[in-house]
């Protein structure tokens, strides 16, 4: 059981970190809308939440992510408001680059098939 409630916490985190970057809430220039929250790992203690940000044009910005970790208190204060839990974790933001990398592979197999 506290395996489900750490994911479906994560995932509460995934969607309320989303919706402030597409309302364009978070005031940093460096966090811009094309930005994806693709996975968040909450710890069993509740004390931090790794959340790994992507950028949806394949591009690798290690800015975004500087900006979304100068933002984190605010982002904290808005989950805090929302989620009405005792403790709310810590946030700690890395690059993602999977969606980058799918882009890359996937053209590859398109050069792949185009070639035969």
């Amino acid at each position: 059981m506290p395996g489900f409630r750490m994911e479906r916490l994560g995932q509460v985190i995934q969607n309320k970190i989303g919706s402030l970057i597409l309302e364009s809430k978070i005031k940093d220039n460096r966090v811009n809308t094309f930005l994806s929250i693709t996975k968040v790992n909450v710890s069993k203690d509740l004390s931090y939440a790794d959340v790994y940000v992507s950028d949806i044009r394949g591009k690798t910005n290690a800015n975004a992510v500087e900006g979304l970790q100068s933002a984190a208190g605010f982002i904290q204060s808005q989950l805090a408001v929302d989620m009405h839990i005792r403790k709310t974790p810590k946030l700690r933001f890395h690059a993602d680059h999977s969606i980058g990398e799918s882009f890359e592979l996937i053209k590859k197999l398109e050069g792949l098939v185009t070639s035969e």
